[in-house]
């Protein structure tokens, strides 16, 4: 029986060279009329990628479902959200141009920052693939000027980075790739976290190189693997832990921050126990705002797959060179 592949072996559609022709003009003519070139490349991505296709419509069809809704998701809707997630590339860019102001931000807490400013610790916020936390990097730069590290799983998120900062010589942000959570990367976080640094990392993908290291909790009516790594460091860097969600309406940016602990503890005996609490704390924040906003999930494969039956030769280097 082939195994499912596990997403970071998912080939993301696009060439680089096709989003600096996009980038590019996007900066000559504008973000209206970039969308007229923008439409044709996503259908055809979206016409063509079955298996990203299939995944956004049983997203969409399952979150129908958990709102009482019985009707599955048309193509048109799958089309919808690719648009969405084109888009949001693009929301991106306007952060760190300043097209996006504080004006346009709705704050559930506005003083989160400014109190981890004042107390002198740092923080780790654990967001997800759900709406755009890139506004909050940006604005977060221009406004507190504090350090943010962004913990990132591929390759893609650090060339993006890149391209970004040629329209956006202002982007800075520490991006750190891994593959795994190890003593030595914590040993590093926690000397940010001591120097008042914030931590990013997202909680909704598995891990890139090894199986079973989940707990499955309740996501969206369904059970779905969650990732123990980025909730090991959350305890391991003992400092205070937020959810942290950006989310569009309309023309504004709503940025939520959940304060969840001043500090997690994983009592030896109750480790497993306390653990999968917390995790599940977290898969019920994601569904709760993925119902909210379905169109702004930017999973786009099975994010229900069993974690077990799912392949990462690739991921471990055995089929690629």
């Amino acid at each position: 029986m082939t195994k499912n592949k596990h997403w970071a072996n998912i080939e993301e559609r696009g060439s680089l060279l096709g989003m600096k022709l996009l980038f590019a003009i996007y900066r000559l003519l504008g973000r209206r009329i970039l969308l007229i070139f923008l439409f044709p490349v996503v259908l055809y991505i979206y016409a063509t990628g079955k298996a990203a296709r299939t995944a956004s419509r049983n997203f969409l069809t399952q979150v129908n479902y958990y709102n009482g809704n019985k009707k599955s998701a048309s193509w048109l809707a799958g089309l919808k959200h690719f648009l969405a997630f084109a888009d949001s590339a693009f929301d991106k860019i306007d952060a760190w141009l300043g097209n996006i102001t504080t004006a346009d931000i709705l704050y559930n807490q506005d003083g989160v920052m400014q109190s981890i400013i004042e107390n002198k610790k740092g923080a780790i916020f654990i967001g997800s693939h759900l709406g755009n936390i890139e506004v909050c990097r940006a604005l977060s730069q221009g406004r507190y000027h504090i350090p943010i590290n962004v913990l990132v799983f591929t390759e893609n998120a650090i060339k993006f980075n890149e391209i970004l900062k040629k329209v956006a010589d202002n982007v800075s942000v520490n991006l750190i790739q891994l593959s795994n959570i190890g003593p030595e990367l914590a040993i590093s976080l926690q000397e940010k976290v001591n120097q008042g640094e914030i931590i990013v990392i997202v909680g909704d993908r598995t891990s890139v190189s090894v199986a079973g290291r989940v707990v499955y909790s309740p996501f969206i009516g369904k059970e779905a693997p969650f990732s123990q790594g980025p909730f090991i460091l959350a305890a391991l860097l003992k400092c205070p832990i937020y959810w942290l969600f950006c989310l569009k309406e309309g023309k504004k940016f709503r940025v939520i921050f959940e304060h969840v602990s001043d500090e997690l503890a994983l009592p030896r005996k109750q480790r497993t126990q306390v653990l999968e609490s917390f995790i599940n704390q977290y898969a019920d924040r994601l569904s709760f705002y993925a119902a909210k906003y379905p169109q702004q999930w930017f999973n786009f494969y099975d994010f229900w797959q069993q974690d077990q039956a799912v392949s990462r030769k690739e991921s471990n280097g055995e089929s690629k060179q």
